[in-house]
């Protein structure tokens, strides 16, 4: 294995405690350093963890934990104008767990904090300095801290990013602005059945909401991209306002907004992705989560990938002699099943702002495509199925040619 003893992990979202979790059953010893002053409280729509995502957590110990919070979703139904065609699944996979993302901070922080896992917040990084025996990070408010290796988990504006390659690219906008809400307006389908709609607005998904109502998603398209600052200074009641007259031709799209309240309107803000980044690693310094490969939403698939690479990272600096192969070995885990699963959700992007053509010809072309073209077993079987063996050995990563 490798001497590293000691991690620094920068970002206390869902990869930073994840990473934290997974380095400490490899014999790591790992602190999270969070720039924000507390544990995010009510920020954050949903999001969605796929079995593939679970199925990683369980390496930690935390799958059950997440999932007593969560929402598991049996059936997925594709709605375009009047019409309903259920989505095809696969079969002996267990179901996509919908879970809030300000809920599973905690859960995954407290299941952190349980295995001795400390967690600093208000650590804004600013800088590191590495020398031949560590790595020492300098946070916003003057304190330092030293380790053998430091990780960013530090999410899609990564400082750790832009220190590891000054000339990283940055996140792309997806021309989609995002908001969430639960509606008092009841749909009419069973429990666990999320809706993918396309309206005449935009794209949006609804699902009943445990305990009453129907909690829904929608993806605007957008001219230009909004920071979350500049997306949350303008009124809820403005948003509310551009959300009903964008759907309120739309069934059940405009009940779903006319029967939201503004005070509990969530404004995601812009969507991004990442574009594949160059240097996941450099020095002791390496990335994971979404600092090095971020999805969009419509992959279902960002976080599960997060914590995926979290546990594999957490092997690899177990397994290899030497911080060069380790990582080395952690990206050619990684690389390809990522950005393969970005590209993927890149193109159901650009189904969601349809032009007026497109609008049109929706509802005849979309069931047929769903009947002929979609195979659940080669579009999803190897995103979902995919299960990390913790206790098999990793292999020095093949030379480069």
């Amino acid at each position: 294995m490798t001497r590293v003893r000691t991690a620094i992990v920068i970002g206390g979202g869902i990869a930073g405690p994840v990473t934290a979790l997974a380095l400490h059953r490899a014999g790591i010893t790992a602190t999270v350093y969070e720039a924000y002053p507390s544990t995010s409280d009510g920020t954050g729509g949903t999001l969605a963890l796929a079995p593939n995502g679970v199925a990683a957590l369980r390496a930690v110990d935390a799958d059950r934990a997440v999932t007593a919070i969560a929402t598991p979703i049996t059936r997925t139904v594709m709605a375009v104008g009047r019409k309903r065609i259920d989505l095809p699944g696969l079969a002996g996979v267990p179901p996509l767990q919908v879970v809030h993302r300000n809920e599973l901070h905690r859960v995954l922080h407290d299941r952190a904090r349980a295995e001795g896992v400390v967690v600093e917040h208000g650590k804004r990084l600013v800088d590191v300095r590495e020398t031949a025996g560590g790595i020492t990070a300098r946070f916003a408010d003057g304190s330092t801290a030293t380790a053998d290796v430091l990780i960013g988990a530090d999410g899609i504006r990564s400082t750790v990013r832009t220190l590891i390659d000054p000339d990283a690219a940055g996140p792309k906008f997806t021309g989609l602005l995002g908001f969430e809400a639960v509606a008092g307006h009841e749909v009419e389908a069973e429990p666990g059945t999320m809706t993918f709609a396309f309206g005449r607005g935009g794209y949006y998904l609804y699902w009943p909401e445990p305990g009453g109502g129907t909690r829904w998603g929608v993806n605007l398209p957008q001219q230009r991209p909004m920071s979350l600052t500049e997306a949350r200074e303008v009124p809820p009641a403005d948003w509310l306002r551009t959300l009903r007259a964008a759907y309120a031709d739309d069934d059940p799209g405009g009940e779903l907004m006319h029967t939201s309240r503004e005070d509990e309107l969530q404004v995601v803000g812009s969507l991004h992705i990442m574009p594949p980044v160059r240097h996941w690693h450099r020095g002791r310094m390496v990335l994971v989560g979404d600092a090095a490969h971020a999805p969009s939403n419509s992959s279902g698939q960002g976080a599960s990938l997060a914590i995926e690479s979290a546990v594999q990272l957490a092997r690899c600096l177990r397994d290899l002699p030497d911080l060069p192969s380790a990582f080395a070995a952690y990206e050619h885990l990684r690389r390809a099943r990522v950005e393969g699963i970005a590209a993927r959700a890149a193109k159901v992007n650009r189904t969601k702002a349809p032009g007026p053509v497109a609008r049109a010809l929706m509802p005849v072309l979309m069931p047929l495509l769903i009947r002929i073209a979609m195979n659940p077993e080669k579009t999803l079987g190897p995103e979902q199925r995919y299960v990390i063996d913790w206790d098999a050995p990793v292999t020095a990563a093949p030379a480069a040619r």
